[in-house]
C-alpha cells in the first residue's frame, strides 16, 4: 500500500535493521539431547547446572537456557527427595497390665475457670487397678513440679521399681516413654 523503505520503518519503530532481516537458524536438538542423556545416565543425581559444566568441558557452547529447555524436553529432571517416614507406634497397642504397679499412666488435662484463668491437672493412674495415684491441680505445672509429684505421697517400693529404666513402665498421653 504505502511505499516506505525498510530503513525508515525500522527507524520509526526503534528496531535495528539486522533484527528485521534476521532469519533464525534451525539447529537440531538431537545431538545435544544425546549428550545430555549420556551424562545424566552416568550421574543420576546431578541436575542440569552440573551437567552443563560437563557439557562445557566436552566443548558444547550452547547457553544455559537452551540446555535447560532440552533437559526438560527429555524429562531428565530429578524427582524431589521425600523425607523418610519414621515408623510410629501409633497403631500398636501396648500389652494390658496384668498386675498392680506394672504400668502407670500420666496425663495432663486443662480447663478454664469462670474468670478466664486456665487450670491444669496432672493425673497419675495405675493401669491395672485404674486407681488414681496422684492428682495435682494448679494454674501452672512446670517440669520440676511434675518431678516432685512423681516422688509424692505414694513414694513406695512401687515408685522405686517405676523409676528403673524399663521400657513401657510409664505411659504419658497414651504413648510409652
Amino acid at each position: 500500500m504505502f511505499q516506505v523503505s525498510c530503513r525508515r520503518v525500522c527507524g520509526l519503530l526503534g528496531l535495528h535493521r539486522s533484527t528485521y532481516h534476521y532469519r533464525p537458524q534451525d539447529r537440531p536438538d538431537a545431538p545435544l539431547a544425546a549428550a545430555l542423556r549420556t551424562q545424566a545416565k552416568r550421574r543420576r543425581r546431578w541436575g542440569y547446572r552440573r551437567l552443563l559444566l560437563l557439557l562445557r568441558r566436552e566443548g558444547w557452547t550452547d547457553n544455559h537456557k537452551r540446555i535447560y529447555r532440552v533437559y526438560r524436553q527429555e524429562h531428565l529432571q530429578i524427582p524431589h527427595r521425600r523425607k523418610r517416614r519414621r515408623s510410629k507406634e501409633r497403631g500398636r497397642q501396648p500389652m494390658p497390665a496384668t498386675a498392680l504397679n506394672q504400668r502407670w499412666s500420666m496425663d495432663f488435662m486443662s480447663d478454664q475457670l469462670a474468670d478466664g484463668r486456665r487450670i491444669r491437672v496432672l493425673n497419675v493412674l495405675d493401669d491395672f487397678s485404674r486407681r488414681c495415684l496422684a492428682s495435682e491441680v494448679d494454674t501452672s505445672l512446670p517440669g520440676l513440679r511434675v518431678c516432685r509429684v512423681r516422688g509424692g505421697p505414694w513414694n513406695s517400693d512401687s515408685y522405686v521399681r517405676w523409676t528403673q529404666p524399663l521400657h513401657g513402665r510409664i505411659r504419658s498421653h497414651g504413648n510409652p516413654t
